[in-house]
């Protein structure tokens, strides 16, 4: 799944092609031993890796960190490759992948078992679901959460303020009315495209349902059970009191610029996206704000969809034990802190959403990824993603088709993409 997406409009600070470690320390012996690190463009600064890098090696004095940065473009055939091995293929000992690529790179094998330090170590009893369960893979976990990003709604305050809202709403129902009460002097209440799958899928987790269901190994689409339908018949409602595309997703055109005309009271984005809408009308600065996606009852937010990352660690990696040590700073209390204030993002535990909550977007996004999901753990996710049915049947219920038969076709298209005996 492209998780890019969701991060794409966090401001960002240049990356090195490679960080290298050598001459961190003066004087450091050639006897340390070298652990290799594949982090992705873009999800760290330079600066935070150099202090990362820089404090690891004290702590570690028989250590030396390399870390290599790589593209998100053709990451995927380049994972695999290291994984299946070869004498020539250099393998790193720390991977970062995409929160919903665990189970692809476990099915095909060459990542080490980390259930064991999980449970022992790394306090996973605290992680946030929606990162958390997609690094499991047949009872076991793989992938570490690293860090994450999540969907909060933007709205205008000004707008709010002349319709006379005084707070911002926590169930669905106030939701829907004060919704109603934004579209007036030719405002649109909420801008909400017809094609925003993510968006419908925590509506859908709210109900208790889910996109697809897996046992023993075997996937089923289960958009047509009465859980999702109802997550799916909100959708409708919230969709509908606003002029968004019922044939378009979120992108086409770009929900921030519609935003960014002053004249739309809301949309569901990362909070990130406000320094595009900002870029783009510089008056509305002051006047943006940010409310987690609100539940069915006031006693907790909607849930989200989590996009982000996890590090995993290969099973042929030279020295598992130094692996486990980069991860486990990383992934640990310091370093996520650190990560989160520097990236504006929401560190891996929920015991840590304090570290990001002086920042207004971001701390609505903690507070939601509390509420976290992704997409179905199956090796052939990004089959579904490629010719996505679930943005067809969303257009099809909102244009008129009955949902039932809608959702029961997108279903079956869910379950024959998802068959594992297929042929890729």
């Amino acid at each position: 799944m492209n998780q890019r997406r969701l991060l794409a409009v966090v401001v960002l600070l240049a990356s090195s092609a490679s960080l290298s470690a050598c001459g961190v320390l003066p004087g450091s012996g050639e006897d340390r031993k070298t652990v290799t690190v594949w982090l992705m463009k873009d999800s760290a600064s330079s600066a935070f890796l150099k202090r990362f890098t820089s404090a690891f090696e004290k702590e570690h004095s028989d250590l030396r960190l390399k870390i290599e940065i790589q593209s998100w473009t053709g990451i995927g055939d380049k994972v695999t490759k290291v994984l299946k091995g070869g004498d020539d293929v250099d393998v790193p000992d720390v991977i970062e992948v995409g929160n919903t690529q665990v189970a692809q790179y476990v099915d095909q094998g060459g990542l080490y078992d980390l259930t064991l330090e999980s449970m022992r170590d790394l306090g996973m009893e605290d992680w946030i679901p929606g990162l958390a369960e997609p690094g499991q893979f047949n009872g076991s976990q793989y992938g570490i959460p690293w860090y994450a990003a999540n969907r909060v709604v933007i709205y205008n305050k000004e707008l709010f303020q002349s319709a006379g809202i005084k707070t911002t709403p926590k169930t669905r129902e106030e939701w829907l009315h004060d919704t109603e009460l934004l579209n007036r002097d030719g405002h649109q209440g909420i801008y909400l495209a017809g094609q925003d799958w993510y968006t419908l899928s925590g509506f859908i987790w709210d109900e208790g349902g889910d996109i697809a269901k897996g046992s023993g190994g075997l996937w089923k689409g289960s958009l047509d059970t009465p859980q999702a339908l109802a997550g799916m018949a909100f959708y409708e409602q919230l969709q509908a009191l606003g002029k968004g595309p019922k044939d378009a997703d979120e992108e086409n055109p770009p929900q921030t610029g519609v935003f960014a005309s002053g004249d739309v009271g809301q949309i569901v984005a990362v909070p990130g996206s406000a320094a595009v809408i900002t870029e783009k009308n510089p008056e509305l600065k002051d006047k943006i704000g940010f409310f987690p996606v609100p539940g069915k009852t006031s006693a907790k937010p909607g849930s989200v969809f989590t996009g982000g990352s996890a590090l995993v660690v290969t099973q042929r990696s030279g020295n598992h034990e130094a692996a486990l040590d980069v991860v486990s700073a990383l992934a640990g209390e310091k370093w996520q802190t650190d990560l989160a204030r520097t990236m504006n993002y929401v560190p891996n535990k929920t015991s840590l959403a304090g570290a990001v909550v002086g920042e207004p977007g971001v701390g609505a996004m903690a507070k939601g990824a509390e509420q976290g999901h992704s997409a179905p753990a199956s090796p052939r996710w990004a089959a579904v993603e490629a010719n996505n049915p679930i943005k067809t049947y969303m257009t099809q219920v909102l244009t008129g088709t009955d949902p039932q038969k809608a959702a029961r076709e997108a279903s079956e298209k869910i379950t024959k993409a998802l068959d594992t005996s297929r042929a890729e």
